[in-house]
């Protein structure tokens, strides 16, 4: 299969790419600059010049492919209204080009819209009113509504914290806030749950979703489907050799700052769902080993 990759050279993307080639796909990665497009060369796969406000440029991507895997997103969180614009753009743009071909289109959610139920999220389970990851929710149901013109669209609700030995998502984000106030922090009994993913076994997911999801299918991205906060905290903790300690709900936003909505949550994330379908099996270091390095 020829497969158009945006955010081809990130950190989830770069194992993606590597992943499909290995399965014996071809890959064209989007690629904004000349580093990029020599990165996608390295791993073997070509570059089509462009980026996320280029609908030419994903438009010919998507033309030429017989499937597409959408990644890139920008987290850096400095503009996250120009982020989800850009994101929706580019699933009206490849949608409309994939329209009544029956090909696939995977892209990128999140798990965080659906915390706080109760009980573990499940692959049915909408976005819920005031959660934090809600805004990725308008792209999630664009994809899924493609289903219905003729594209096998899914969606993978990605876990906070992809990983592997050198980087944890947001995880990374808590060991700086550690640094900086000297005190890894959790809130309350730091009971509350949060899912996880190994970057390898997010590779696989994609490629998975890529063969054989369902059209209009929801899939977890959760390896780990729910670690005690508590644990993260004091992960991070014996990491940087910091005292790790309770706070208050009030307190949480001096200590996470805009990450405190997510601190607060609890979000168990089944993933029997995707597993069962797409024969998917995490194996890889849980999230807590890449902490400590072990």
């Amino acid at each position: 299969m020829r497969v158009f990759v945006t955010g081809a050279t990130g950190f989830i993307g770069s194992a993606v790419v590597k992943e499909l080639i290995h399965a014996g796909h071809e890959v064209v990665g989007l690629a904004r600059s000349d580093k990029a497009a020599a990165a996608l060369h390295a791993m073997g796969a070509e570059a089509l010049r462009g980026s996320l406000g280029d609908p030419n440029g994903l438009r010919s991507g998507a033309a030429e492919a017989d499937g597409v895997i959408h990644l890139a997103f920008d987290n850096s969180f400095t503009d996250f209204a120009g982020a989800i614009a850009d994101d929706l753009q580019a699933i009206e743009v490849i949608g409309d080009v994939l329209a009544g071909s029956g090909k696939p289109i995977v892209m990128t959610s999140v798990t965080t819209m659906v915390p706080s139920l109760g009980r573990p999220a499940t692959e049915d389970d909408q976005a819920q009113d005031g959660s934090p990851g809600l805004p990725r929710s308008i792209a999630e149901n664009m994809a899924i509504a493609l289903a219905a013109r003729d594209v096998r669209s899914s969606a993978v609700r990605l876990a906070p914290c992809v990983h592997d030995a050198t980087s944890q998502g947001f995880a990374t984000l808590l060991a700086e806030l550690a640094r900086q106030k000297g005190v890894s922090a959790y809130v309350g009994d730091g009971a509350n749950h949060w899912p996880a993913l190994h970057r390898l076994d997010a590779a696989k997911l994609y490629r998975l979703a890529l063969e054989s999801a369902p059209a209009g299918s929801r899939l977890h991205g959760a390896g780990e489907e729910a670690i005690p906060f508590r644990n993260i905290a004091e992960a991070i903790g014996q990491r940087l050799n910091l005292p790790v300690s309770s706070i208050s709900p009030e307190a949480a936003e001096e200590q996470f700052g805009w990450l405190a909505p997510f601190v607060l949550m609890d979000n168990p994330t089944s993933n029997v769902w995707t597993r069962e379908k797409l024969g998917w099996e995490p194996a890889e270091p849980t999230l807590v080993a890449d902490i400590l390095g072990k």
